[in-house]
């Protein structure tokens, strides 16, 4: 069933608590304006009626291929069309569960930069990543030069922002841009099966852990600890704390069975 009956981007929620954000925009899945704008609009109904993970994905042929440069014309086009990356990026990575970036093909510029906003990503062998804005004499902006540093360095990701080149999957899991590959026919099964086992977790646990990393750095190590200790006391009012507790007392570890409250 569909929350969003969007021409451009849909949304699947699945019986195993899984909900699949799939972008639909012939030919490439180009990242225009109204993409961007659906894209917030998913990541809204996500939180109104929370999945137990999120799997993104373009498609059995790619995941993005970029932003629409047509729509590319001088530095007012530039701070509305910035807004509206950092608008619909910042939705999904603030989204308080697991989310999977499936990558079958081109991830390019701003699909790549919606993978960055994913917890995690998950890359066909035939797939291909980058950030080629400076290419176009331009540079990325949508999240490239900030999350990808963070994601694998700042001499990796001047690497690849510099030259614009595109890696192969086998050499984004090397540097740590994925975070696994498989092959083809077994990206959507693959994907969606991490997704079910995040999805049976204890979700309001996952939740906290996630805005503890997440936000943790985005400051100083002290300050990062201050918040871990104070999420760690929230947990603890959680139903599913309480069940964990209680399981790992009486069956031992890995036994329970989440309600996600």
């Amino acid at each position: 069933m569909n929350d969003s009956e969007s021409p451009l981007v849909s949304i699947e929620r699945r019986d195993d608590g899984v909900a699949v954000v799939r972008l639909q925009n012939p030919k490439v899945n180009a990242i225009s304006s109204e993409v961007l704008r659906q894209i917030r609009a998913a990541a809204d109904a996500l939180n109104d009626n929370l999945p137990g993970a999120v799997v993104f994905t373009g498609g059995d042929r790619l995941f993005a291929a970029g932003a629409d440069i047509t729509e590319f014309k001088g530095p007012d086009e530039a701070r509305s069309i910035g807004g509206l990356f950092l608008d619909a990026f910042n939705a999904v990575a603030a989204l308080p569960r697991p989310t999977i970036a499936s990558i079958s093909g081109f991830a390019l510029g701003g699909g790549c930069e919606l993978a960055l906003a994913c917890d995690f990503r998950i890359a066909s062998t035939k797939a291909k990543l980058g950030q080629p804005e400076i290419l176009l004499g331009i540079i990325p902006g949508g999240g490239g030069t900030q999350r990808l540093p963070r994601l694998v360095g700042p001499a990796v990701a001047k690497d690849l922002i510099f030259t614009g080149r595109q890696v192969s999957a086998d050499e984004a899991l090397h540097l740590g841009l994925v975070d696994r590959v498989t092959e083809p026919e077994d990206l959507e099964a693959a994907s969606l099966a991490w997704a079910t086992e995040l999805a049976a977790g204890p979700s309001a646990a996952i939740a906290l852990a996630k805005a503890a990393i997440d936000r943790g750095l985005e400051g100083t190590l002290a300050a990062g600890l201050d918040l871990e200790q104070d999420l760690f006391v929230e947990v603890f009012g959680t139903a599913d704390a309480e069940i964990g507790v209680a399981s790992f007392l009486e069956h031992g570890p890995g036994k329970a069975t989440f309600t996600g409250a």
